[in-house]
């Protein structure tokens, strides 16, 4: 039928709407808004597809392009758009007068195209760029649409080919799909879709972005945002995307080194300010970490006559303020800019009436952690060592500690180094625990049957029988739990573990198993829902104390000491174990010249493979040498047996460094 519709030109202002049209009833199908991208289209591509007509009263009547014709209407109107009036005319094929199906001819045009695959016009997109060398900029004139909203389209049309086919084949989502534009780099991408199908399985958008986190930090983040300046200045890698918030800051580990960095300036900074004796800064702050630590707070004092001057003058305008407040008719833009006020000066008349003591000063500090996007500050914090605790008494500001101040070579973990330190000893005891399934089913089965049956508190709280995953801020300063864990984790039974089955047969494969495969399946199990902790103390855990002897007698076995901890040592921290801990004096006295890099390489290879040149009892101690806390049984190193003497003496390590 199309064959005899013959091709004719047609003014514009000749051409109206045409009664039989299928979309004439939807007046809103032809509002500006909805007709942009069409009308820009046209104004840059020209019209591709001829209208139907039909004469009609002598006129033209368009009875199928109904939103072409609004779209060239509006440029007629438009007199920014160039080459477009009432006289200009437009290709067009005339339907004939007799022709009775004019609604099927409307109808046929409008729902016999079919919509345009998503991934082809992702796709088609990224070729305009690449190809024809467009700019996000031409494309979205071209379609009458933004700049971002075609940046967004590119972002999915440059994923990886491998991804996109899979999606084409249904094998992932549309959203699994785009969830890996997350991180702009291809080769990211390809990594994490390897690493999440290797084991087949159904691929979550969710987990995918879960997994690009591990990749970097995008520059949008609170984080990335915060350390941006400081990690492009240390010539950090940038993976850059289309759309500027998605960029990646790709090194995770110097975005967290530069965020403790400007932690430990803020909390130098508000110490310094305030008289603190000490700062120190964690990425994320642990309440349950922190709970040992004491506090204190400011006391009032006696202003002196400038102070209570101050005072009197905040007070008379606090009292102004609060009438102004009072006033309805206030917007809450004047409001809010009121109550800040408010707020600074009741801060500021508190800050003249009140004092932390000399002797509080002395001991306590500030810790500076990052949460809801910002730098908090907790002050007026005490390390456990430094509570002073009385008969009858407890934390008394009154009764100071009269100890002269640690020097430079005392080694005293900072709160942020004693929390990765924790979660590695919690990493190393599951591996040990995974390794030996009998004597942790045991125990995990002990745990359950206690809690229920035991009056009083639970028996041990160093485990947790329930299904979720101990969640670790993991500093990855070793490897060797890590592998061994994957170890076990390859060795465990789980062919019952298949999806396709329905939840009863999974149970029967599993009732099935041998009584060795449950074990492991439960000792992996625990180990993975055990909470960190550093050394038990015999009396208040002494289940877990003796436990963890019997699996994890020498820590040793499931971690080592690398450069990644010894980074983060004090050069003088590090002679002293060279020295006092491991009987190393001589090289101690040597390496004091020498830069901290240098150490840090030293003690690497040292502890990765002791030297020959060493001497039993300095074998012994490389071998043994952990942080205390870190101790199955909580022995200090300074408590083992003392190493060879060697010709130097303390004084002589302590003059060098």
């Amino acid at each position: 039928m199309t064959a005899s519709f013959k091709p004719v030109s047609v003014a514009i202002g000749d051409l109206k709407a045409h009664p039989a049209n299928v979309r004439s009833n939807s007046p809103e199908t032809y509002d500006p808004e909805n007709i942009a991208h069409l009308k820009a289209s046209i104004a840059v591509l020209g019209l591709l597809q001829p209208l139907l007509v039909q004469k009609l009263d002598g006129n033209y009547a368009v009875l199928a392009g109904g939103r072409r014709h609004a779209a060239l209407k509006e440029l007629v109107a438009d007199k920014a758009a160039k080459g477009f009036t009432a006289k200009t005319k437009v290709d067009c094929r005339l339907v004939p007068e007799e022709c009775d199906a004019t609604t099927a001819l409307s109808l046929a045009e409008n729902i016999t195209q079919a919509p345009m695959n998503a991934i082809d016009e992702f796709e088609a997109f990224a070729r305009m760029m690449e190809v024809d060398g467009q700019t996000p900029e031409t494309i979205a004139r071209t379609f009458g649409t933004t700049v971002a909203a075609v940046k967004g389209r590119l972002r999915y049309g440059l994923i990886h080919p491998d991804i996109r086919a899979a999606a084409r084949a249904k094998t992932i989502t549309l959203d699994t799909m785009k969830a890996f534009a997350e991180h702009p780099s291809q080769e990211a991408q390809r990594e994490v879709f390897e690493a999440l199908t290797k084991d087949g399985g159904y691929l979550q958008a969710y987990t995918v972005r879960q997994a690009l986190k591990s990749r970097g930090v995008q520059v949008s983040d609170d984080i990335g945002a915060f350390v941006r300046a400081d990690y492009e200045a240390w010539g950090g890698a940038v993976a850059a995307d289309l759309l500027e918030e998605h960029s990646v800051l790709e090194d995770a580990a110097l975005v967290e080194t530069i965020l403790l960095e400007k932690l430990c300036a803020a909390a130098e900074e508000a110490r310094m300010r305030l008289g603190f004796a000490w700062a120190d800064a964690v990425v994320r702050y642990d309440y349950a970490t922190m709970a040992d630590y004491g506090r204190v707070y400011p006391s009032p004092i006696e202003p002196d006559e400038a102070t209570q001057k101050r005072i009197d003058e905040i007070t008379a305008e606090l009292e102004k303020l609060q009438l102004e407040m009072e006033d309805e008719g206030l917007d809450d833009d004047a409001y809010n800019a009121l109550y800040e006020r408010v707020d600074a000066l009741e801060e500021e008349a508190r800050d003249l009436q009140e004092a932390y003591s000399a002797e509080d000063l002395a001991r306590a500090g500030v810790i500076a952690s990052w949460s809801n996007g910002q730098v908090t500050l907790h002050v007026g914090l005490v390390r456990p060592e430094d509570t002073v605790k009385e008969e009858g008494a407890r934390g008394s500001a009154s009764n100071p500690t009269r100890e002269e101040a640690p020097d430079a070579g005392e080694i005293n973990y900072p709160a942020s180094l004693a929390e990765d330190l924790k979660t590695e000893r919690a990493m190393a005891l599951g591996a040990a625990m995974a390794l030996h399934p009998e004597a942790t089913l045991d125990l995990t089965l002990f745990k359950l049957v206690s809690d229920v049956l035991a009056s009083g508190m639970s028996v041990t709280q160093a485990i947790k029988v329930e299904a979720r995953k101990e969640y670790r801020n993991h500093a990855k300063m070793d490897e060797t739990s890590l592998e061994q864990v994957a170890a076990a984790h390859d060795a465990l039974d789980l062919s019952w573990l298949d999806d396709a089955r329905a939840p009863a047969d999974q149970f029967a494969a599993f009732r099935a198993l041998q009584p060795g495969e449950k074990a492991k399946l439960v000792a992996y199990a625990t180990a993975s829902t055990t909470q960190s902790c550093f050394a038990r103390d015999r009396q208040r855990d002494s289940l877990m104390h003796d436990f963890e002897i019997e699996v994890m007698p020498d820590i040793r076995a499931h971690w080592t000491p690398n450069a990644a901890l010894f980074n983060r040592f004090k050069k003088a921290w590090l002679l002293k174990i060279l020295d006092e801990d491991l009987g190393l004096a001589q090289e101690a006295v040597t390496l004091a010249s020498s830069s901290k890099k240098e150490i840090v390489a030293f003690c690497d290879k040292l502890f990765a493979e002791p030297f020959a040149t060493l001497t039993d009892a300095q074998c012994a101690a490389v071998a043994a040498w952990c942080p205390p806390m870190m101790q199955t049984a909580g022995v200090a190193c300074d408590e083992a047996e003392p190493a060879a003497e060697t010709p130097e003496s303390d004084s002589g390590v302590a003059q060098a460094a």
